[in-house]
């Protein structure tokens, strides 16, 4: 039995998601499974991952997973394999894929920092659309934000919303610890103290 030319049309719209948002989570199931069935560690990283802890969805113009750099080959032959192109940018820290038409980064370079398996250990598995999978922890995630910031890219009205979303999730003490001495990613967290959104440093001192 054959369909008219709109019949197929009109099925292939009903299989569309119906939004870029929903396009966008469905291709990171699709990834997520490819990765779980050829064995891969890995973590949900960028927007996505903060989607997943509750944050609002406000998604970029593409999915980030985490990998470590020794099995960048291993991940590209898996998802070759599963007809997921991939190739490689001129950057050295990642690979691309292209699933369901979204734009899919692989990274094992996380603000100049090499991903790691203790980074991807710290990763708890959490649903994503009922989909379960490693997601970079709270405090990893806005470490990562954190070391994105320079003169030249500071968007903080951009990770404002994640960190307020995500302070009871947080180990600020760590985060201090680690970039408060530095200028921007300083300057955002003392702004985190002037909104309020975490105590100041000398309180939650105490509070320890």
């Amino acid at each position: 039995m054959t369909h008219s030319p709109d019949k197929q049309q009109e099925a292939g719209a009903a299989a569309l998601p119906p939004d870029r948002t929903q396009a966008i989570l469905e291709a990171t199931k699709e990834m997520a499974a490819r990765l779980k069935e050829g064995g891969h560690a890995f973590a949900l990283a960028g927007s996505v991952a903060a989607y997943a802890h509750g944050v609002v969805p406000s998604f970029q113009h593409d999915v980030d997973f985490c990998i470590t750099p020794d099995t960048a080959d291993a991940v590209a032959e898996t998802l070759t394999g599963a007809g997921i192109p991939v190739r490689r940018p001129p950057e050295d820290w990642l690979i691309k894929a292209r699933c369901l038409g979204q734009d899919i980064d692989l990274i094992f370079e996380l603000g100049h920092v090499p991903v790691d398996e203790a980074l991807l250990r710290r990763a708890p598995v959490m649903p994503v659309e009922a989909v379960r999978m490693p997601v970079l922890s709270a405090t990893d995630l806005l470490a990562s934000l954190l070391r994105s910031f320079s003169e030249h890219h500071c968007d903080f009205g951009a990770v404002l919303p994640v960190a307020r979303a995500l302070r009871e999730k947080t180990d600020w003490t760590r985060l201090r610890h680690d970039y408060g001495a530095q200028p921007m990613p300083g300057a955002f967290l003392n702004l985190l103290e002037r909104l309020e959104i975490i105590p100041p440093e000398e309180v939650a001192h105490e509070s320890v």
